[in-house]
This record gives C-alpha cells, structure tokens and sequence, in this order.
C-alpha cells in the first residue's frame, strides 16, 4: 500500500520543478552561444540542431551513469516509447531552438499542460480539480497570448518550424506521464535511460558529421550535464509527490526566463514583443494564485 505524500515531500517536490525550470531555463542561452561569435570561440565550426542534440543527451547520460546501482536497472514495458519519445523531443526542441525564435520554441513546447492534462483525464481517468482546470486555462490563454503575438508576423517558411515546436511539446506531456506512471522506478535510472536512449536514437543523424573541436566538447558537456541531465533528474524526483498537471503548470516558469537569457546574447533577434509580456503576466499570475502559501490547505 503506497502512503500519501506528506506536507513537507510535496513541497520539496515543488521546490525540485522550480529549479529544474530555471536550469532547463537556460537552454536558449546556451544554443545561440553556439550558433554566434561571442568571443568564447564555440560557434565555429557550425554545429547542427541534431547534433547539439546528440551531444547534451550523451554528456547527461554519462554523468549519471556511474551513480546507478545494481537494484536500480529495472524494466518496464513503457520504457522504449519513452526513451523514443525523449529522442523526438529533443531533436524537434532544439531544431526548433536553431532555426527559430527562443521565444516560440519554448512557448510552443510549453502547450505540454495541455496533452498532460488530457491524457490525465480522458485516457488515464485521474481526477482534477477546478482549480486545476482553472489555473490550466489561465496559462493556456497567457501562451496564446504570446504565440499569437509572434505568428501576427505572418512568415510561412516558419511553419515547419511551427510543427516541430508543436510536436516537442506533444512529446513533453508523454514523458511527464511515464515518468509519474513509472514513479516508484529509480530517477537516477530513468534520467540516465533517457539520456542515453536517445544519444543512440540519435546516433545515426550525426555519425558523418565532423567531431566538435575539443572547447565545443567541454561546451556541450557543461550544456549536458547542468542544463539537461540535473533538472531532469529533479522533475523524476518530484513527480513522487507532485501530480503530472501540476508539474506542468510550475515548469511553466522555464518559458518566461528562456528568450530573456537568448535575448542576452542575441538581443537584435531575440527582443521579445509586447505580446511576450502580457502573456507571461497572465502565466505568472496564474501560478501564483494556484500555489500561494494561503491556498495550501486547498491543494
């Protein structure tokens, strides 16, 4: 019989995803480091999206590695279509990174709450509050708010890019299920699982491309291990004793930070509209209403 989470694990739960976001939060800054001259000598040669894929999944899985245990290799019939998703994700997340907008790319992977919640509800039959369903709305309406400001534009070359940035958050609300679904499962294994999986998914889209010079290596690592490997560990912990829907809404702090750190080094491409900030004012509000302390007795 599996005991509810306590007060105090739920909350540490939630402290987990805070910092999980902020780290992913940090995903823009680092890929237009690689893309532009910044004095660090890391753009050159030009990397491709798959291959920046390739490489921060293998640096995440191999840090990891070592602290797995015998006890925890386990397996579970979900794990594959996991593991595949995971390779989907990132190669579509950070194609859509490279050849877009920071912006777009998170805000769009940021319609995961969505798929969360109606997996949640229609496939897996879990129940949800109204005011779960409420604070979903709200955020839902402050990403609209924000994608409808940078489609205003009207470039259709963009649209593939569109799809892909779709599809990451499509695959996102996946893997925030099977890592509830599989919670009593090790993190450490499943973060290393992921990682890894999708270094081999991903193999053979860079296997003829050139080596990154050695400085692009240590890069990447850094880009791996502390942007990639670390929040994803955190996210596994926490969905002991934070629902999926839930999670989904916290993390959502991780868009409102990523084009601010991109805008950083490339402001000319990366300011972001009005519309940027009237969204996340929606975002932010909605959050702090759901999780305010005086409302702890509610949730």
């Amino acid at each position: 019989m599996t005991l509810p989470p306590s007060a105090r694990s739920v909350w540490i739960g939630r402290l987990s995803l805070v910092v999980a976001a902020l780290l992913w939060s940090i995903s823009g800054l680092f890929t237009r480091l690689l893309q532009h001259d910044t004095g660090l000598g890391i753009h050159d040669p030009p990397l491709t999206p798959l291959q920046i894929a390739f490489y921060r999944s293998l640096f995440a899985g191999l840090f990891f590695l070592p602290m797995l245990r015998r006890k925890d290799l386990t397996y579970q019939p979900l794990m594959p279509w996991m593991v595949l998703t995971f390779a989907a994700m990132n190669a579509m997340f950070l194609t859509a990174m490279a050849l877009g907008t920071a912006a777009n790319a998170i805000f769009l992977q940021y319609t995961a709450p969505l798929w969360v919640y109606l997996i949640s509800r229609y496939a897996l039959g879990e129940r949800s509050t109204r005011s779960d369903l409420r604070v979903m709305q709200w955020c839902l309406l402050g990403l609209a708010v924000i994608v409808g400001g940078s489609w205003w534009g009207g470039n259709v070359d963009q649209l593939p890019v569109v799809a892909m940035a779709i599809g990451s958050g499509a695959t996102y609300g996946f893997i925030l299920i099977c890592l509830r679904m599989m919670r009593d499962a090790s993190s450490a294994w499943l973060t290393t699982l992921n990682h890894l999986g999708a270094a081999v998914c991903l193999y053979g889209f860079v296997a003829s491309l050139p080596w990154p010079t050695a400085r692009q290596l240590a890069f990447l690592a850094v880009f791996g291990v502390f942007q990639m490997g670390l929040p994803y560990w955190l996210m596994a912990r926490s969905l002991r004793s934070v629902g999926p829907q839930e999670a989904g809404v916290i993390t959502l702090l991780e868009p409102i930070l990523n084009p601010f750190w991109a805008y950083l080094v490339v402001p000319e491409k990366e300011t972001p509209p009005l519309t940027t900030w009237v969204g996340g004012a929606v975002i932010i509000a909605a959050l702090a209403w759901r999780y305010w302390p005086r409302r702890a007795r509610e949730i």
